[in-house]
């Protein structure tokens, strides 16, 4: 075989392939509202993945209903009528549960983190967020500022 007659590689560049794997495992969720998936990675190994459920043996939304849907709750607010934890939560949990330094890490998420979110990856020491879609939390874009933690957008997986 010469040099030539080899195919040409497109592989996605870190952060489109990190993105991509927050949505697969958002395909997990059982949030009947809104699928959000994240990972947290360190030196480019996934330490943890979440997404958005009921905690772990309790019944999912979609066998009891969604409590905020009834009420008509819009999104980003009132987030303790919610049975589920955020993407982003359970990824932290996951990584407290087996062990997982995840300070300096980066976080990948579907969504804009929001402020109760934020606040929890502040203070699990995470410096960067990577995320695409829009989440209706002004106050948590501005504690991740204050906090100093890089933030990037990405559209469709990339920057």
């Amino acid at each position: 075989m010469r040099e030539t007659d080899y195919m040409e590689l497109n592989r996605p560049e870190w952060d489109s392939y990190f993105m991509e794997i927050t949505h697969v495992v958002a395909k997990r969720s059982t949030c009947l509202r809104r699928q959000v998936g994240s990972i947290i990675v360190l030196d480019k190994r996934i330490l943890a993945t979440g997404y958005n459920g009921a905690p772990s043996n309790l019944p999912h939304c979609e066998e009891v209903g969604c409590l905020r849907a009834k009420l008509q709750v819009p999104s980003g607010e009132r987030h303790e009528l919610c049975r589920g934890l955020h993407a982003e939560q359970n990824a932290i949990i996951q990584a407290a549960l087996h062990g997982s330094s995840i300070k300096g890490a980066t976080l990948y998420c579907t969504h804009q983190p929001c402020v109760v979110c934020a606040k929890m990856i502040i203070n699990a020491g995470i410096r960067e967020v990577v995320y695409e879609g829009d989440y209706p939390d002004k106050l948590s874009q501005e504690m991740f500022e204050q906090a100093q933690i890089s933030i990037k957008v990405l559209r469709d997986g990339k920057k």
